[in-house]
């Protein structure tokens, strides 16, 4: 079975987002390399020599991990649209309040976690980093 992932790429606050995102989610990171690490034979590709984060991943769930970078030359001509959310299906309202409570903190929140019209307890926040979130709880069917 194919899993997706999300990606994020941040522009030099990587670091500082993934502690955030270890926090919210409880969890602790099975990767985390710099670009300072990268090979001098990769140097053409990964022209980054500092503390900067080449590739952190964080396991939120045992289906889904969050990965993340900071942008570097190789990929900023991919990067110049941001059309997209990540979605937290909770299994319980007290994780989801809580997860939404710490997601937002320090953010903006657009819709407040609510009973949503067609069952679902939702809402919508971005994060401090820029990121949007959509936590939930599936309506029982």
């Amino acid at each position: 079975m194919a899993t997706v992932n999300p990606y994020i790429y941040f522009n030099g606050n990587c670091e500082e987002a993934f502690n955030f995102y270890k926090a919210v989610f409880q969890k602790d990171f099975t990767y985390l390399g710099r670009y300072k690490d990268v090979p001098q034979t990769d140097r053409h590709v990964f022209r980054e020599t500092d503390e900067k984060i080449m590739h952190v991943s964080l396991p939120i769930s045992r289906e889904t991990v969050l990965m993340g970078s900071d942008n570097n030359e190789a990929y900023s001509q991919l990067l110049t649209y941001s059309n997209f959310s990540l979605i937290v299906h909770a299994g319980e309202k007290e994780e989801a309040d809580r997860l939404f409570n710490e997601l937002s903190r320090g953010g903006q929140i657009k819709i407040p976690l609510n009973q949503a019209f067609w069952g679902s307890y939702y809402g919508i926040c971005i994060d401090k980093f820029g990121i949007m979130w959509k936590v939930t709880i599936e309506a029982a069917h």
